[in-house]
């Protein structure tokens, strides 16, 4: 079985996107044309994309907490950061928080 984790390490947010929406675009058109058996995903294409769609969803996670320790490195506040989230400034505080830490016990994990 393929996992998030396997997949998180084969491809970048970039190849892990196009195979997903590749993927999506199938089973959406077997959807359409159910006669169509050859278009239908299998079982195991259908737990790849699931498996993607968190990929997708930890890549984009890591890009945004980048740019969150940019905008806060260039003088950005808290507020300004809440505000591009689309959140409070407490909720972009803590959820950065979060972020920090659990990359701190990974690191330890590993090490």
């Amino acid at each position: 079985m393929t996992t998030p984790d396997e997949l998180e390490r084969q491809h970048t947010l970039i190849t892990a996107t196009r195979r997903y929406d590749d993927l999506r675009m199938r089973d959406a058109l077997a959807v359409m044309n159910p006669d169509d058996r050859g278009a239908a995903l299998s079982p195991a294409e259908t737990l790849e994309m699931l498996a993607l769609s968190e990929v997708v969803i930890r890549k984009a996670g890591y890009g945004r907490q980048a740019m969150v320790r940019s905008a806060r490195a260039a003088g950005a506040s808290w507020t300004r950061i809440g505000a591009a989230l689309g959140s409070s400034k407490q909720a972009a505080w803590e959820a950065h928080q979060r972020w920090v830490e659990d990359q701190a016990r990974q690191h330890e994990q590993a090490g």
